[in-house]
C-alpha cells in the first residue's frame, strides 16, 4: 500500500492499463493540469538556481541574472556576457542542466496527451 501512495505522489504509475476504459476528461484535464503545476514548479526551481547562479558567479545585477537565466532555460541563449572564470564555468554547467530541464518539462507537459492518444487508439472494445 504505502508503495502505491509513493508512485502517486511521483506521478508514476497514474495512468490506466489499455485493458481499462479511456479516462473521462474530466480526469484526462486534471492530469494536464497537474503535469502543468509540477512543470512549473521545475521550472521555477530550475530558473531560481540560475538567478542565484549568474548574480553570484556572473557577477550580474539580479535584473540581469534573471534575463540570462531566463534565456538559457529556454533554449535562446546567453544575452549578459560573463567575464569571470567562475561565472564561465557555472554559466556551461548551467546550459547543460538547462537543456535537460527543458526536454524533461516538455515530457511531463505531453505525456498525458500521449497517452491518452494512444490508449484511444489501442483502446478495447
Amino acid at each position: 500500500m504505502r508503495t502505491r501512495n509513493l508512485q502517486k505522489a511521483f506521478l508514476i504509475n497514474d495512468y490506466e492499463h489499455k485493458s481499462e476504459p479511456v479516462a473521462t476528461k474530466k480526469v484526462f484535464y486534471k492530469r494536464l493540469f497537474r503535469n502543468a503545476v509540477v512543470a512549473g514548479i521545475i521550472l521555477t526551481i530550475c530558473l531560481v538556481i540560475g538567478v542565484i547562479g549568474y548574480r553570484y558567479a556572473g557577477p550580474m545585477s539580479w535584473l540581469d541574472a534573471l534575463h540570462n537565466a531566463s534565456m538559457i532555460l529556454s533554449g535562446m541563449g546567453p544575452v549578459a556576457e560573463v567575464k569571470t572564470a567562475m561565472g564561465k564555468i557555472f554559466s556551461s554547467f548551467y546550459a547543460l542542466f538547462s537543456g535537460v530541464a527543458f526536454i524533461t518539462n516538455i515530457g511531463m507537459l505531453i505525456a498525458p496527451i500521449v497517452h491518452r492518444f494512444f490508449h484511444i487508439l489501442h483502446a478495447e472494445e
